[in-house]
Formats: structure tokens, C-alpha cells, sequence
């Protein structure tokens, strides 16, 4: 009777133990400035988000190579023809809308120039400059342009809407939308409290990054390899702005008029 009690009560240290492990850790946690999920969940978190990131960079690597040394794919001319088909007079007003607001000047301007702005007069310092740093996301989409030097999609094969010169692969405006209005649907999820508005906004948000790709395609602007592979950059660069916002907040914007953090997160 001694060894089965014996065991039973080395188990019983043990589960005590266990408890009293996880106790700690919880304990930690809420003493942390926000409130976090145990560092088990936090490494695999960041394990699945640091693949996406991997994965998406060698895929689009991939289409890059393949879009300089073919116009197009059977694939694009196959979507291209069938999304243009479906043309009611809403869904053609909404797909023209959708891309008309990011052209240039004035419309880029205003689209980009205005919620910065807004950012930064109503408190949100450092939400400003990250989100001006998503909308450079067009810059470096313009410079791979050169590199893959792939031509537009040609009136003979599809319907265009307008004749642009400049290379096709990758999509300015989806990479651009992916990245820009991406960070803001972020700062709307992570900032706002639950209400109507921040419904909308989120829903508008998530609208236009959703409707470009379509959008380009349907104007006869881009194939969709160019905007898949657009969309895969966007969330590249829409990853690294928001490492850098999280990065640079509780080291240089702790004491801005909206949303402060704490400087303690940044020893963490």
C-alpha cells in the first residue's frame, strides 16, 4: 500500500506544481501593460504571421520572374475575358469608381493626403507617419515595375478603358491600396471602440483593398497575375508598416496627444 500511495502523491506534487507554473505566468501577464495571450500562443502566433511573410515574398518572387518573360498567361486572358462580361451599368459605375479615386493628382493626393492629415491634427502622431510609410509601398511597386518590364494588357486580346504606358506587374494601386487602407483598417480594429462607425469604417475599408484587384482587371489594366502578385507585395509592405508603427510608438510617440503608450513596452 506504501508505493501506490507514494505515487499518488509525487502526482499530486506534480499537478500542483503545474498549476501553480501556469498561475505565475498569468500572474505576469496581467501585470503587463495590455492585457496578452501566454507566450506559448505568442510564439506561434508570430511563427504562422513570419511565414506568411516568407511564403508571400518567394511567391511573389516567382511570378516576378515569370511575368518578365511572358506578357501574359492563358490564365489572365481566361479571367480578364469573363470578369468583362459581366458588365450591368452598377457593377461598371463601381469598378471605374473604385480606381478613379486612386489615379493621379488630385485624386491620389486627396485619397492618401487627407486621412494622414486627419490622423495627425486629431492627436495620432505617430499613426500619422506610419500610415505616410504604407502609402510608400507605391513607390517601391513602380521601381519593380522597371525591373520586370512587363507590358499591358493589349486592345486586340481585351477591352481596355484607358491606355497606360507604364509597365504592368505589379498593380500600383492594389499594392498601394493593400498596404495604405490596410493599415488604417488595423488602426480602426485595434483603436476604435465597438460602434456603428467603426463597423462602416471597417467595412469600407476592407471594401476598397477587396475591389481593386477586380477593378483593374475589369478596366483591362493589369492581368490578374499582376494583381495577385500586387496584392501578395501590399501585404508584405502592409506587414512591415505595421512592425515599424509597433516598433517606434513606446520609443519616440509615448506622449502624443491620442492613444499614448506606455514606455515600459518598450523594454519588452
Amino acid at each position: 500500500m506504501t508505493e501506490p500511495t507514494t505515487n499518488k502523491s509525487v502526482e499530486r506534487l506534480r499537478k500542483q506544481a503545474a498549476r501553480e507554473e501556469a498561475s505565475a505566468a498569468r500572474a505576469n501577464d496581467s501585470n503587463a501593460p495590455v492585457a496578452t495571450v501566454p507566450r506559448r500562443t505568442r510564439n506561434y502566433r508570430a511563427l504562422v504571421f513570419q511565414g506568411y511573410v516568407v511564403a508571400a515574398v518567394l511567391v511573389f518572387a516567382v511570378l516576378a520572374v515569370l511575368a518578365h518573360f511572358a506578357a501574359y498567361f492563358p490564365l489572365d486572358l481566361m479571367i480578364t475575358r469573363a470578369l468583362q462580361a459581366f458588365n450591368p451599368g452598377w457593377f461598371d459605375a463601381l469598378m471605374q469608381a473604385v480606381t478613379w479615386v486612386g489615379r493621379p493628382a488630385p485624386q491620389a493626393g486627396l485619397l492618401y493626403g487627407v486621412p494622414i492629415i486627419f490622423l495627425f491634427v486629431v492627436g495620432l502622431r505617430w499613426e500619422s507617419v506610419a500610415a505616410l510609410f504604407a502609402a510608400a509601398g507605391y513607390a517601391m511597386s513602380l521601381l519593380i515595375k522597371l525591373v520586370v518590364n512587363r507590358p499591358r494588357p493589349e486592345a486586340g486580346l481585351v477591352r481596355v478603358f484607358e491606355v497606360v504606358r507604364e509597365t504592368s506587374f505589379p498593380s500600383g494601386h492594389v499594392v498601394t491600396y493593400t498596404a495604405f487602407f490596410g493599415f488604417l483598417w488595423f488602426l480602426c480594429y485595434v483603436l476604435l471602440k465597438h460602434s456603428w462607425q467603426r463597423t462602416l469604417l471597417l467595412f469600407l475599408l476592407g471594401g476598397m483593398v477587396i475591389l481593386i484587384g477586380p477593378s483593374r482587371i475589369y478596366l483591362g489594366e493589369h492581368w490578374f497575375s499582376d494583381v495577385m502578385g500586387a496584392y501578395l507585395l501590399g501585404s508584405v509592405w502592409l506587414a512591415l508598416t505595421i512592425y515599424v508603427y509597433r516598433w517606434g510608438k513606446p520609443r519616440f510617440f509615448v506622449h502624443q496627444p491620442v492613444a499614448p503608450e506606455q514606455p515600459q513596452a518598450a523594454a519588452r
